[in-house]
């Protein structure tokens, strides 16, 4: 990504981005909270949605509903199939345990009002019998119907304006120059490019970012280097 700083005023004007930027930023509005949270961890959050985390973290399981998993809070998944997009953050089932298999169980009793994919927990009606038998299932299998993202978001040909503020919208040369002009830079010489790379750290950095102010950019790539 290749910025325009305004070094007058140590500000980033806007960004020059590529395909894989834009698709990582607009893959954000994908992730779950309870992934935002885990991967700022409690420290990082603003507000207290990192003491909610900690507290379902804390909690003993024998407060949980026996059919319930923590998982499904603490490490969530995103709903769409994201595995394409720019991978500058962690996956979001990144250290969660096994995944739900495909296959379903029941209660080897006659409590057929539950299905588990869990086959190692209790029944949660008085029986108690652990849900271990497993179900058949007939005929053909329906497609998939989670939405797939497979090559992203937005085209290859196109070259992206990205806002401190993380606005974006395509590339022109009069958009430029109107920024230039919005901004009142009367001296052209006191601006230059940057070209940043984003790796793990800067993508997280941005998510961060995005949740606390609205000059994003700099805040991750210049502040840091003034400090």
């Amino acid at each position: 990504m290749k910025l325009l700083i305004d070094s007058k005023n140590q500000k980033v004007l806007f960004a020059e981005a590529s395909k894989p930027v834009i698709d990582f930023l607009f893959n954000l509005l994908c992730l779950p909270v309870g992934t935002v949270v885990r991967l700022l961890n409690e420290k990082g959050m603003v507000g207290s949605l990192g003491n909610l985390y900690q507290s379902v973290a804390n909690l003993n399981t024998d407060y949980m509903v026996p059919s319930q998993d923590k998982d499904v809070l603490l490490k969530p998944k995103a709903p769409l199939t994201s595995s394409e997009i720019a991978g500058l953050l962690p996956a979001n089932d990144a250290g969660a345990g096994d995944t739900q298999g495909s296959s379903l169980f029941m209660c080897p009793g006659r409590c057929s009002n539950y299905v588990t994919y869990d086959k190692n927990i209790p029944c949660p009606q008085q029986c108690g019998r652990i849900m271990n038998t497993q179900l058949h299932c007939v005929g053909k299998n329906l497609p998939d119907k989670g939405i797939s993202i497979k090559g992203g978001f937005v085209k290859e040909i196109v070259t992206f304006m990205v806002m401190d503020d993380l606005v974006i919208e395509p590339m022109s040369t009069i958009s430029s120059i109107t920024l230039l002009n919005k901004f009142n830079i009367r001296e052209v010489g006191s601006l230059h490019e940057k070209v940043v790379e984003l790796g793990m750290d800067e993508g997280v950095k941005l998510l961060k970012a995005s949740l606390q102010c609205k000059t994003v950019l700099t805040s991750v790539f210049l502040k840091k280097n003034m400090e």
